[in-house]
């Protein structure tokens, strides 16, 4: 499957509805990598592991710059990234997949050459855990 097609919603603290960020160019890996944690007895006679807690790495999201209206997304962003409040995200995939998340965020934005598109980033530190849910099929 394509990325094509996919999107991510954000939603402020007490509001009710998401709200589509436009621009949107590039999705990070999605998933937790769990740490391998050694719980070796004296009686083993092989080293024994466990899966700890996860760990879901950098989330980072990628958008084409644009700061020509009140409700571009860098614009708007770069204001809860001030405020530093935690904000809910739904990232919906071409298929009907969704990936939730809370999250505190921070922007960069990207340089710039000869024929070289200007873009911003948006890091999301992680403060919940993913939930994934599957499309409905009909």
């Amino acid at each position: 499957m394509l990325a094509n097609g996919a999107t991510l919603e954000y939603k402020a603290k007490g509001a009710s509805t998401y709200t589509k960020l436009k621009g949107l160019k590039e999705i990070p890996e999605m998933g937790v990598d769990p740490e391998k944690v050694e719980n070796t007895t004296l009686e083993d006679t092989i080293k024994v592991y466990e899966m700890g807690i996860g760990d879901p790495g950098d989330v980072v999201y990628k958008f084409r710059y644009d700061n020509s209206e009140a409700e571009s997304p860098y614009r708007v962003l770069r204001a809860f990234e001030a405020s530093g409040e935690t904000l809910s995200f739904k990232e919906t995939l071409k298929d009907g997949t969704t990936t939730s998340f809370d999250g505190q965020i921070s922007l960069k934005r990207t340089g710039g050459g000869v024929n070289g598109v200007i873009e911003f980033d948006l890091n999301i530190a992680l403060a919940s855990a993913l939930e994934i849910t599957d499309p409905v099929i009909a």
